[in-house]
């Protein structure tokens, strides 16, 4: 049973038929077709597209470029060594070329480059050479960079940089310092987009002539570039 007076009923009732007076969704809608129905397909994310389209272009990749099918022996690489692995440029392991009379009286070669193969190939030497270089590195220690430096040889370690995960931006809140004499600067000039430490330094920037100020932004890489 309900606890509520009278005079709550009725004011709960007339709440309720307010609510029902206002509703919108209760108002027949004549321009809506009685037929039409949500679609039921789900839409994709930009990571399910991006997925979807890098298999496809692989595998179409991989279709195109078809194993060569020629028997004669000619597209047999020479014999590998114990050292190669099929990735050396001494030309070991490289297919010999048909000659111009061998092609003449077997007709029109069917060798293709297969480009899959080849890219997976220098995608492999070029993470040996780093995982070499990597190694090598750690290995030699500060003796090792110091020999490297007084020759003026590089290591052949990738560097870092925004786009490799051994540099991910930091999650510290950014310093900002004075464009003209290097202190911390809370303060932004609106007019020059330039930072000052104190009310000296902006009487002194709004004291520049035209294109200094750019000049300024421009050592600290916020200047504007037109193209």
């Amino acid at each position: 049973m309900s606890n509520q007076t009278p005079e709550q009923q009725a004011a709960t009732a007339a709440h309720q038929a307010l609510i029902e007076q206002l509703d919108m969704h209760s108002i027949h809608k004549s321009f809506r077709s009685p037929s039409w129905r949500p679609n039921q397909r789900r839409n994709k994310n930009i990571k399910t597209i991006l997925g979807d389209a890098t298999r496809k272009e692989a595998s179409s990749s991989i279709v195109a470029t078809p194993l060569p099918q020629d028997n004669s022996g000619a597209a047999t690489p020479a014999a590998q060594g114990d050292n190669d692995d099929g990735l050396s440029t001494s030309g070991t392991s490289t297919p010999a070329v048909p000659s111009a009379n061998g092609a003449a009286n077997g007709g029109e070669s069917n060798l293709q480059p297969n480009l899959a193969q080849a890219s997976r190939s220098l995608s492999k030497l070029v993470l040996e050479k780093s995982l070499n270089g990597r190694t090598n590195n750690a290995s030699g220690g500060g003796l090792a960079a110091a020999g490297a430096a007084g020759s003026g040889m590089s290591s052949s370690a990738p560097s870092a940089t925004y786009t490799n995960i051994e540099s991910a931006p930091s999650l510290a809140h950014s310093r900002r310092y004075c464009d003209v004499t290097g202190l911390p600067a809370p303060y932004l000039d609106p007019k020059t987009r330039m930072r000052y430490h104190n009310s000296e330094v902006f009487a002194m920037i709004r004291s520049l002539p035209p294109g200094v100020a750019e000049q300024f932004l421009e050592a600290r890489g916020a200047h504007t570039v037109l193209k």
